[in-house]
């Protein structure tokens, strides 16, 4: 019988890789897609969790939509930080976006 665990890591190892121009967990891709996990994750967020709606708006297999759930359950304080990030630059007066 197959753990939770041991599914988790078979999606991660088969969906989910390094970005190889930006380096560290909080960087790591979709595998076939080029999207960012943060990013995906963010997108997820932002549509209450709805991970059907998500795997679609990234045009994503279900599978590879869960495989970043996994990693980021994993890495969470990590990849959250990585989204405040980004949204403290969106939201900055120096953002061409916030004028």
């Amino acid at each position: 019988m197959v753990t939770r665990t041991e599914n988790a890591d078979k999606l991660i190892a088969e969906y989910i890789e390094p970005n190889p121009y930006k380096s560290g967990r909080d960087q790591v891709r979709i595998v076939g897609s080029g999207v960012s996990v943060w990013a995906f994750i963010a997108n997820l967020q932002a549509i209450n969790d709805d991970l059907t709606q998500a795997a679609k708006d990234y045009e994503l297999p279900r599978e590879a939509a869960e495989a970043a759930v996994h990693y980021y359950r994993r890495y969470k304080d990590l990849i959250d930080a990585r989204i405040a990030v980004n949204e403290a630059a969106f939201n900055s007066d120096t953002h061409p976006a916030s004028r």
